[in-house]
C-alpha cells in the first residue's frame, strides 16, 4: 500500500512538472494581425459598390463584398464633407469640433491669415526644393488609431502614410508615423518633411529615380474597356464637363503625351494618378518589410485621383466610371501582394472615403430635379451692404470660407455690436437667395431654428477657435464653385460613403444599421485590443465583432 501511494506521488509530480514545463515553454500569444491596410478613396459614394459592380473584376472590389464585412448605411457625423475633415475623423474616431481640422482651410481669427490644414512652416521640405513638403500633423488636436497601435505595441511597428494629397498621407498616418509621403507635382517626386525624417529612404530615391510619372505621361487615357460598355454613364460629351489635357471636348481618348508645361499637375486627374500611389504603397509594403515584425504595422493609403476627375467631369462620367473600373484592379493588385508578402488570413484591411459626392447640377436640372448653384461673392457682398445700410461704415465681414463668415470682432466691438445683432441682418438679407435655407449664428447654436438632425451635423463640425461665426445652411441640391460636381454639403448624397472590413478576425457579412465615421476607428481598437484614439466619441461596429 505505501509503494503504491509513493508510486502515485511520483506519476502526478512528474506530470504536474511536464505541464508546467510545457505552459512555461509556450505562453499563449495575444493574437493580432501582422499589418493593418487602410484604404480612404478620395470621393467615393457608397453606391459606386454597386453601380460598377457588373464591370469589376473578381479579384478587387468584388472579392471585398463576398469575403469582407459590409456597413452599407455608413455615414458622416457633420456638416462640411470635405477631404481633410474626412480622413480625420476616419483615423481618429472624432468630430471637426473636436480633432480640430474642420476644413481644407480656415481662418486663424488670432493670427489673422488662412490656414490649411496640414500647413506647418516650422519645418523644412525633404526630397524637393519648392515649400511643397512644408507640411506636418501638428493642427490635428488628437491622437490617431494609428497613434494608439504605435503606442500600443511601444513602438515596435511602423506605420506608413501614402497619398497624392499631402493631407491625405499625413493625417491618417497621425503624429507618430515613421514615414509620410505624397506627391509634389511640380517635379513629379514623392516627398515629405521634417517632421518624419531628413532624408527620403533609400527605396522612395530609387522609385523617383524611375521617373514613373514622366513614363506614364508619355500614354494617352483611353477607356479600359470598349466605350460602348460603359452603359452606367451618360454620354462621354458633356457641356459642363472640364477640359483637361489641352482637350478641345471632354471626350476620350486624352492625350496627355503633348501637354506643355507643368505636365504632372494633370496625372492625378488620370488614372496615372492612382497607379504611382498604388506603386509608391507596394514600395512601402515591400521596402519597410511590413506585416514581418514581431508588432503589428500599419499602411495608410489614400487614393486621391477619385476626387479629381469626379471635380473635373462629374460622378456620371464615363471619365468617372473608368477611374473605377481600373482602380478595382488597382485593388485587386494591393490584395494579391499582400497575399503573397503578409499571408492571407495575415492582415487585417478597411476601405472607406473621406466623402462623397453630389451629382451634376445640370444634370439634375435638366430631369427637373431642384438644384442650382450658388454665387458666395455676391452673397457676401450684398451682406455687407445690408450691414452697412443697417450700422453705417465698417469693416464688419473678414472673409468667407466653407459655407461660413468670419466676421471682424474689432469692429463689432468699436461699435458695441453682438455676433446675433450681424447674424439677424446678414440672415434676413440672404434668406432672399435661392438655395439658401438658413442662417445661423455658430456662437448660439442652441437657438438655432433648423431640423435636430441638421443641427447636430453642424454642431459636430463647428469648433470654436477655428471656425466662422455665421454658418450658411444649404438647401439640398445646390452647391457653389465653379467644380462641375462637387462635396461639402450635409446631405445623404455627400455623406453616404462605403464601409468595409477584411481579412484577418472578420466574418463575411453586411449591415443596414446606420454607422457614423466616428465608428471606424473604435471598431479598429477593438480589433487590435489597444485604446481608442484620444478625442473618440464613435462607438463599436458590434455587428463586425461577431463570429
Amino acid at each position: 500500500m505505501h509503494y503504491l501511494k509513493l508510486t502515485l506521488a511520483i506519476l502526478c509530480t512528474t506530470t504536474l512538472f511536464a505541464q508546467t514545463k510545457k505552459s512555461t515553454s509556450s505562453p499563449e500569444k495575444l493574437a493580432r494581425p501582422k499589418l493593418v491596410v487602410g484604404v480612404v478613396v478620395d470621393q467615393m459614394r457608397y453606391d459606386y459598390w454597386y453601380r460598377y459592380f457588373d464591370k469589376y473584376g473578381e479579384g478587387g472590389f468584388k472579392r471585398l463584398l463576398r469575403e469582407g464585412f459590409n456597413c452599407r448605411n455608413h455615414h458622416y457625423h457633420y456638416a462640411l464633407t470635405v477631404t481633410a475633415a474626412g480622413h480625420a475623423s476616419v483615423y481618429t474616431g472624432s468630430t471637426p469640433a473636436i480633432h480640430g481640422i474642420v476644413g481644407n482651410d480656415w481662418y486663424d481669427q488670432k493670427l489673422g491669415k488662412g490656414m490649411y490644414c496640414v500647413a506647418d512652416s516650422t519645418v523644412q521640405s525633404v526630397g524637393t526644393s519648392n515649400s511643397a513638403g512644408k507640411m506636418s500633423p501638428k493642427n490635428l488636436l488628437v491622437s490617431t488609431i494609428t497613434d494608439q497601435l504605435r503606442i500600443g505595441n511601444n513602438f515596435q511597428g511602423k506605420t506608413i502614410g501614402v497619398a497624392i494629397k499631402d493631407r491625405g498621407a499625413i493625417l491618417p498616418a497621425g503624429h507618430t508615423a515613421n514615414g509620410a509621403y505624397w506627391f509634389d507635382s511640380r517635379t513629379g517626386n514623392w516627398i515629405t518633411s521634417t517632421f518624419y525624417m531628413n532624408d527620403l529612404p533609400q527605396w522612395v530615391k530609387d522609385y523617383n529615380a524611375r521617373k514613373r510619372p514622366s513614363e506614364l505621361m508619355k500614354q494617352n487615357w483611353n477607356t479600359l474597356l470598349p466605350i460602348e460598355q460603359y452603359t452606367e454613364s451618360t454620354a462621354d460629351d458633356k457641356p459642363y464637363e472640364a477640359k483637361i489635357a489641352g482637350a478641345k471636348k471632354p471626350v476620350f481618348p486624352y492625350d496627355l503625351a503633348g501637354i506643355a508645361g507643368d505636365a504632372y499637375g494633370i496625372l492625378a486627374s488620370t488614372p496615372h494618378g492612382n497607379t504611382i500611389t498604388k506603386e509608391i504603397a507596394l514600395e512601402a509594403l515591400k521596402n519597410e518589410n511590413l506585416g514581418k515584425g514581431t508588432a503589428t504595422d500599419f499602411l495608410a493609403v489614400s487614393f486621391s485621383t477619385p476626387d479629381y476627375v469626379g471635380h473635373a467631369f462629374g460622378p456620371n462620367s464615363v471619365e468617372e466610371q473608368d477611374i473605377y473600373l481600373r482602380l478595382d484592379r488597382d485593388i485587386a493588385e494591393i490584395l494579391t501582394a499582400l497575399d503573397k508578402q503578409v499571408g492571407k488570413g495575415n492582415y487585417l484591411f478597411f476601405i472607406s472615403a473621406d466623402h462623397a459626392v453630389m451629382d451634376v447640377v445640370e444634370l439634375w436640372k435638366q430631369n427637373r430635379l431642384p438644384a442650382g448653384r450658388l454665387n458666395i461673392g455676391q452673397m457676401v457682398a450684398a451682406a455687407k451692404a445690408a450691414l452697412k445700410e443697417k450700422f453705417g461704415e465698417g469693416d464688419f465681414i473678414t472673409i468667407s470660407e466653407n459655407y461660413q463668415i468670419y466676421l471682424n470682432h474689432a469692429t463689432l466691438e468699436a461699435k458695441k455690436l453682438e455676433v446675433a445683432d450681424v447674424c439677424k441682418v446678414i440672415r434676413k438679407r440672404l434668406l432672399d437667395f435661392d438655395g439658401i435655407a438658413d442662417v445661423i449664428n455658430l456662437h448660439d447654436l442652441g437657438n438655432a431654428n433648423i431640423n435636430d438632425y441638421l443641427l447636430t451635423l453642424y454642431k459636430n463640425g463647428t469648433h470654436v477657435k477655428r471656425s466662422g461665426d455665421i454658418q450658411m445652411v444649404i438647401e439640398p441640391g445646390w452647391m457653389s464653385g465653379s467644380s462641375t460636381a462637387t462635396h461639402g454639403a450635409p446631405y445623404n448624397y455627400d455623406t453616404h460613403i462605403p464601409l468595409l472590413f477584411y481579412g484577418w478576425g472578420i466574418k463575411p457579412g453586411e449591415t443596414f444599421g446606420r454607422t457614423s465615421v466616428a465608428d471606424t476607428s473604435p471598431t479598429l481598437a477593438a480589433l487590435l485590443k489597444i485604446l481608442e484614439p484620444s478625442g473618440n466619441i464613435g462607438k463599436v461596429i458590434e455587428d463586425v465583432m461577431k463570429k
